[in-house]
């Protein structure tokens, strides 16, 4: 009973975990949704590197762009890129910790060999700040963070995910 007493709870944390980065509906989720490669306006190339780095380190981009990650492990272990707010990164990453070996694939990561290349395609629906991480035991803490900053749209509120051109709005005024 105790293994699947401990079965039962690793799996409800992995849910809420899925559940809390899907996010609940269109617009809704401040780091944005999971995009169409067809739709990407630009394509922004990630490093990562054994010095627990991602270079670049912070990226900017508009509110509604749809971005594709290119993103390359130059180092010798195992690294990945996770969007999200900085309490979402903190919670998978102490579940990491917890379960080293977990496998995991959502949209809004992706995790890449050593000397590999994987890619994310991300639509930025709201203004503000959005977090990204190596969330791999002992990364993380290292310092391997970046951030993206999401300027506000020309005549877009900061929640609308929708919209045209253009934006040479603030970075929506609220920190995580």
């Amino acid at each position: 009973m105790n293994k699947l007493g401990k079965a039962g709870f690793v799996s409800a944390l992995v849910l809420a975990a899925s559940a809390a980065m899907a996010g609940p509906g269109h617009g809704s989720n401040p780091v944005g949704e999971p995009g169409k490669a067809a739709q990407a306006t630009r394509t922004v190339n990630v490093d990562m590197t054994d010095n627990m780095r991602f270079t670049p380190s912070e990226i900017s981009v508009k509110q509604g762009e749809t971005v594709r990650f290119v993103v390359k492990n130059s180092g010798a272990v195992k690294h990945e890129l996770v969007l999200g707010t900085p309490e979402e990164l903190k919670e998978h990453y102490a579940m990491m910790l917890k379960m080293p070996g977990m496998e995991h694939a959502d949209d809004n990561m992706v995790s890449v060999a050593p000397g590999k290349t994987g890619e994310v395609v991300w639509r930025f629906t709201q203004a503000g700040k959005v977090d990204f991480a190596c969330l791999q035991p002992g990364h993380y803490d290292a310092g391997m963070k970046g951030l993206v900053n999401v300027a506000q749209e020309a005549g877009a509120s900061k929640n609308d995910g929708h919209g045209g051109h253009g934006g040479h709005g603030g970075h929506g005024g609220h920190k995580h």
